[in-house]
């Protein structure tokens, strides 16, 4: 048994030591209305807004050895309306052994139009201007949201903390397979609070209006001039809506 859990140590040694790792970093300026978007096929992406001017892109990718990194490719894109970013995989892989894990440090004004990510886990954080973001299999955690938000995942969590909301904005949260937890900094003065969970529950410290007598759980509530628009929804999951 002793020589069996030392041959093991061994070779979960020596598959850490071939890894790889390649961290590119470049910054492109992202002034007022230049977007920007981002997809890759495995990773973390973490997404900081600040008081900065410019981007600040950060990729770190790993495989099993150098040459694999050529399975993972890295495009910038500059234009004037946009600068893409995308780190994935070729041949349509989806060899989670090749990872891409990409910080992206913005204004927190930014327009980040879309994020695609096949499976990972996705962070955002201080981002005050308007981001689309569409993760397959994953995690989506945020805080200190505000503007025009629009985040979903196929399978996994939804979570906001520290949320507030702005009058031209919009927040809209879905899942297919798992809960969106929901908590706002205070309870909005105007807003248009929407909640639907089809196989699931909902609880919320707003006061909403519920339909869960059967079927589909749906509740709502207009706080003041009804806007901004709060839209969840899950297929299967639970909904929480809290307030400090």
């Amino acid at each position: 048994m002793f020589h069996a859990a030392v041959v093991a140590v061994a070779l979960c040694c020596a598959s850490t030591a071939a890894a790889e790792t390649d961290r590119q970093i470049r910054t492109v300026a992202l002034p007022p209305g230049r977007a920007l978007s981002l997809e890759i096929t495995i990773g973390r992406v973490v997404i900081e807004g600040s008081n900065r001017t410019d981007a600040q892109i950060e990729i770190v990718r790993h495989a099993p050895s150098a040459e694999g990194f050529a399975r993972i490719p890295v495009e910038i894109t500059e234009e004037e309306a946009e600068v893409r970013i995308t780190a994935v995989q070729s041949d349509g892989a989806t060899d989670p052994a090749y990872r891409s894990d990409v910080t992206l440090r913005v204004p927190q004004s930014a327009l980040v139009r879309s994020v695609r990510i096949l499976e990972g886990h996705l962070s955002l954080s201080a981002l005050h201007g308007s981001i689309t973001a569409d993760l397959r299999r994953g995690a989506i955690e945020a805080s200190s949201l505000l503007g025009t938000v629009r985040l979903e995942t196929g399978i996994g969590n939804v979570i906001v903390t520290r949320a507030r909301l702005s009058p031209d904005g919009l927040l809209r949260l879905r899942t297919f397979n798992g809960d969106v937890r929901l908590t706002f900094d205070e309870v909005p003065a105007n807003a248009r609070v929407m909640a639907l969970a089809l196989n699931g529950t909902i609880s919320s410290d707003i006061p909403l209006t519920m339909k869960d007598t059967w079927g589909p759980r749906w509740g709502e509530a207009t706080l003041g001039k009804g806007e901004p628009v709060v839209s969840i929804d899950v297929i299967t999951g639970r909904i929480e809506i809290r307030s400090k």
